[in-house]
Protein backbone atom coordinates (compact mmCIF):
# COMPACT_ATOMS: atom_id res chain seq x y z
CA UNK A 1 0.00 0.00 0.00
CA UNK A 2 1.34 3.52 -1.10
CA UNK A 3 0.35 6.52 1.55
CA UNK A 4 0.01 9.39 -0.65
CA UNK A 5 -2.63 12.89 0.23
CA UNK A 6 -3.42 11.31 3.54
CA UNK A 7 -4.66 8.19 1.87
CA UNK A 8 -3.92 4.40 1.77
CA UNK A 9 -3.35 3.46 -1.99
CA UNK A 10 -4.15 0.16 -3.87
CA UNK A 11 -1.03 -1.10 -5.16
CA UNK A 12 -3.07 -3.60 -7.44
CA UNK A 13 -4.98 -0.74 -9.22
CA UNK A 14 -3.98 1.92 -11.92
CA UNK A 15 -3.02 5.04 -10.86
CA UNK A 16 -6.29 6.88 -12.19
CA UNK A 17 -8.29 4.84 -9.94
CA UNK A 18 -6.30 4.51 -7.35
CA UNK A 19 -6.08 8.63 -7.05
CA UNK A 20 -10.05 8.78 -7.07
CA UNK A 21 -10.02 6.65 -3.45
CA UNK A 22 -8.84 10.46 -2.17
CA UNK A 23 -11.49 12.10 -0.78
CA UNK A 24 -11.87 15.34 -3.35
CA UNK A 25 -10.46 13.77 -6.03
CA UNK A 26 -13.26 12.55 -8.61
CA UNK A 27 -12.38 10.95 -12.41
CA UNK A 28 -12.04 13.71 -14.12
CA UNK A 29 -9.21 15.53 -11.53
CA UNK A 30 -7.35 11.97 -11.97
CA UNK A 31 -7.75 12.21 -15.71
CA UNK A 32 -6.09 15.54 -14.96
CA UNK A 33 -3.26 14.30 -13.01
CA UNK A 34 -2.07 11.51 -15.03
CA UNK A 35 -2.80 13.65 -18.26
CA UNK A 36 -0.33 16.31 -17.50
CA UNK A 37 2.16 13.93 -15.82
CA UNK A 38 2.08 11.82 -18.61
CA UNK A 39 1.24 8.61 -16.61
CA UNK A 40 -0.63 5.58 -18.91
CA UNK A 41 -3.80 4.41 -17.87
CA UNK A 42 -2.52 0.96 -17.72
CA UNK A 43 0.48 2.61 -15.19
CA UNK A 44 0.17 0.95 -11.71
CA UNK A 45 0.62 2.57 -8.26
CA UNK A 46 3.26 -0.14 -7.57
CA UNK A 47 5.41 0.64 -10.33
CA UNK A 48 5.69 4.07 -9.49
CA UNK A 49 9.43 5.74 -9.19
CA UNK A 50 9.80 7.70 -6.49
CA UNK A 51 10.37 10.64 -8.98
CA UNK A 52 6.80 10.41 -10.11
CA UNK A 53 5.53 10.70 -6.78
CA UNK A 54 7.46 13.57 -5.82
CA UNK A 55 5.74 14.88 -9.21
CA UNK A 56 2.52 14.11 -8.42
CA UNK A 57 2.64 15.71 -4.53
CA UNK A 58 4.36 19.24 -6.33
CA UNK A 59 1.13 18.60 -9.24
CA UNK A 60 -1.96 18.02 -6.52
CA UNK A 61 -0.11 20.93 -4.28
CA UNK A 62 0.05 23.60 -7.13
CA UNK A 63 -3.63 22.74 -8.45
CA UNK A 64 -4.86 24.45 -4.75
CA UNK A 65 -7.08 21.56 -4.15
CA UNK A 66 -9.24 20.99 -0.99
CA UNK A 67 -8.88 17.40 0.19
CA UNK A 68 -9.55 15.32 2.73
CA UNK A 69 -10.02 16.47 6.27
CA UNK A 70 -9.90 20.04 5.00
CA UNK A 71 -13.14 19.78 2.84
CA UNK A 72 -14.78 17.15 5.02
CA UNK A 73 -14.80 20.24 7.71
CA UNK A 74 -15.64 22.81 4.85
CA UNK A 75 -19.40 20.74 4.12
CA UNK A 76 -19.58 20.41 7.96
CA UNK A 77 -19.10 23.99 8.80
CA UNK A 78 -21.49 24.84 5.41
CA UNK A 79 -24.27 22.68 6.88
CA UNK A 80 -24.09 24.25 10.43
CA UNK A 81 -24.08 27.62 8.66
CA UNK A 82 -27.00 26.69 6.75
CA UNK A 83 -28.52 25.64 9.93
CA UNK A 84 -27.38 28.47 12.08
CA UNK A 85 -29.14 30.42 9.43
CA UNK A 86 -32.46 28.92 9.59
CA UNK A 87 -32.42 28.30 5.85
CA UNK A 88 -34.74 25.74 4.43
CA UNK A 89 -31.99 23.83 3.80
CA UNK A 90 -31.02 23.45 7.28
CA UNK A 91 -34.46 23.00 8.70
CA UNK A 92 -35.17 20.12 5.96
CA UNK A 93 -31.81 18.52 6.64
CA UNK A 94 -32.38 19.25 10.97
CA UNK A 95 -35.68 17.15 10.04
CA UNK A 96 -34.39 14.62 8.31
CA UNK A 97 -36.47 15.12 5.36
CA UNK A 98 -35.76 15.56 1.68
CA UNK A 99 -33.37 18.81 0.76
CA UNK A 100 -33.81 19.17 -2.89
CA UNK A 101 -37.41 19.13 -3.26
CA UNK A 102 -38.57 15.66 -3.65
CA UNK A 103 -41.82 14.80 -2.79
CA UNK A 104 -42.69 13.16 0.73
CA UNK A 105 -46.17 11.73 0.74
CA UNK A 106 -45.57 8.28 -1.12
CA UNK A 107 -42.06 8.18 -1.15
CA UNK A 108 -39.11 9.16 0.36
CA UNK A 109 -39.26 6.72 3.17
CA UNK A 110 -35.48 6.52 4.23
CA UNK A 111 -35.18 10.06 4.59
CA UNK A 112 -38.40 9.89 6.55
CA UNK A 113 -37.45 6.99 9.18
CA UNK A 114 -36.21 8.96 11.94
CA UNK A 115 -39.03 11.29 12.26
CA UNK A 116 -41.47 10.24 15.16
CA UNK A 117 -44.28 11.95 15.54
Amino acid sequence: MLYLLETKLPENKSVFFALTNVYGIGKNTAFLICKKLGFSVNLKTKNLTQEQIEELLQLVDSLNLTLNNELKKLRSLTLKTLISIKSYRGLRRVRGLPVRGQRTHTNAKSSRKGRRF
